[in-house]
């Protein structure tokens, strides 16, 4: 056998499985919910009555569609600028240690190796019960303060304060490590060079050299923490739903068509056709954010 046949095979051998789970269990489910958007398909999966563009007229005039459209928007508000802070400061602060760095990088860096779904529970059950034996009612109480119903009223609404939290300690990690990698490629010689101007080291240096230096880094982050805030689900669902099921008021984009495709109505069509609008909302902001921050622009430009 020829050897560029054997390696085409070999590569084909390591790689095949992956690409064909990747197009079985990803690909194809993406090209079929697309197409069950053109059909009525309460209840089934292999709809017959084709409806045209009915189901998007439907969910874009959806009140409910667009409130949780705006949750979005409020929780990207609060967690993309939150996360962004919280792990870059972390991420200075572990730079500058010469000791023990990689020992702090794995603790900061080991909540996001923990299920969504356990830290919601964890958060819900031990951290902002409703009753007086959770832990930040038990912090009240010190103080003289009454117990507070963190997730069962939405005025005022003291469910953004678990949900956010809850996020920011699962994902904070990961991004310092990004925000890590970008510090550590700095060249050394920018500050050298910076001292010898006479640059105090600092927040003169920071906001001259190290903040630009992270410009690529920076807009990397921004764009994941604004994905993901789109596709968040686990943590909301988990803390907020109880035995008499979710309460109307913050729904994000993913728990609406949860109801909506796999509810009481089993209206896959209209799920689908709420899918491929939020993908294509995603695809979007991804895109004019991208613009925006001059992605893939080269320095002449």
């Amino acid at each position: 056998m020829p050897r560029g046949h054997s390696r085409a095979l070999w590569f084909w051998v390591f790689v095949g499985p992956f690409a064909a789970g990747l197009a079985l269990f990803t690909y194809v489910p993406l090209l079929w919910s697309v197409w069950l958007s053109f059909f009525d398909a309460h209840n089934t999966v292999s709809p017959t009555d084709f409806v045209g563009l009915d189901n998007y007229a439907t969910v874009l005039g959806d009140p409910a569609f667009r409130s949780s459209l705006v949750t979005f928007a409020v929780f990207t508000a609060f967690i993309v600028p939150a996360t962004y802070a919280l792990s870059l400061g972390l991420a200075l602060a572990v730079n500058r240690l010469r000791v023990a760095q990689a020992f702090f990088r794995s603790v900061f860096f080991l909540p996001t190796a923990c299920s969504y779904v356990v830290a919601a529970l964890v958060w819900k059950l031990s951290v902002f019960n409703g009753v007086r034996f959770g832990l930040a009612n038990t912090v009240l109480g010190w103080f003289g303060a009454d117990p507070v119903a963190w997730l069962a009223t939405p005025d005022p609404p003291w469910y953004w304060l678990v949900v956010v939290t809850v996020r920011l300690w699962l994902q904070t990690g990961f991004y310092m490590v990004l925000f890590l990698a970008g510090l550590q490629r700095i060249p050394a010689r920018l500050y050298e060079a910076a001292a010898l101007d006479g640059a105090r080291p600092g927040w003169q240096t920071f906001r001259h050299i190290t903040f630009p230096a992270l410009r690529a880094t920076s807009v990397a982050v921004v764009l994941l923490l604004v994905i993901n805030s789109f596709q968040a689900f686990d943590e909301f669902y988990n803390l907020l739903s109880d035995a008499r099921g979710y309460p109307p008021y913050a729904r994000p984009p993913l728990v609406h068509l949860y109801y909506l495709a796999l509810g009481q109505g089993q209206d896959l069509g209209l799920g689908s056709a709420g899918a491929v609008v939020l993908a294509l909302v995603i695809a979007v902001v991804t895109i004019v954010q991208a613009r925006w921050a001059g992605l893939g622009r080269t320095e002449e430009a």
